[in-house]
């Protein structure tokens, strides 16, 4: 590949090495993500507690899946194909603590069956952040959560 014209050097992205070595220390794979993905949501679909809050949003789970996807190969092995904003998406949602555990329990599960021991370690890791963050980006929009930084608007 020819240098720039203006002789600016191109930078290599270390992404593709370092999604390798998550990829061989873990086990995880595109395929492996999409399998977590999809078990794990049919098990959200039939879950008491969660199953009728996705039900009342998502008529269409074939691009819903997809985008999981993306952001679970984002997430777990730093592709960057996931390209959306999560914390929004969730705010007006009307969950709370339980929702989150319940979801974080059958998240586990799901791992614990589809992924190696360090594969559902690594994911679970995520997981579990994640349900803090946008547990907490929830109760800030709500204005519940007791440490949250007051609205400068």
């Amino acid at each position: 590949m020819a240098e720039p014209a203006d002789d600016t050097p191109r930078i290599a992205s270390a992404r593709p090495e370092m999604t390798l070595a998550v990829m061989r220390e873990t086990g995880l794979d595109e395929e492996r993500l999409t399998e977590l993905v999809h078990r794990f949501y049919g098990k959200v679909r039939d879950d008491g507690m969660l199953g009728p809050i996705f039900a009342a949003r998502i008529t269409d789970w074939g691009p819903h899946l997809d985008r999981m996807v993306a952001f679970w190969s984002s997430v777990a092995l730093m592709t960057g194909r996931y390209h959306g904003a999560p914390v929004p998406a969730h705010t007006s949602l009307p969950v709370g603590r339980a929702h989150f555990d319940r979801w974080l329990a059958l998240f586990r599960e799901t791992a614990h069956e589809v992924c190696t021991p360090e594969g559902a370690a690594h994911v679970i890791l995520r997981a579990e952040r994640i349900a803090r963050s946008l547990h907490m980006a929830v109760q800030d929009a709500r204005a519940t959560c007791p440490h949250a930084v007051p609205s400068l608007h």
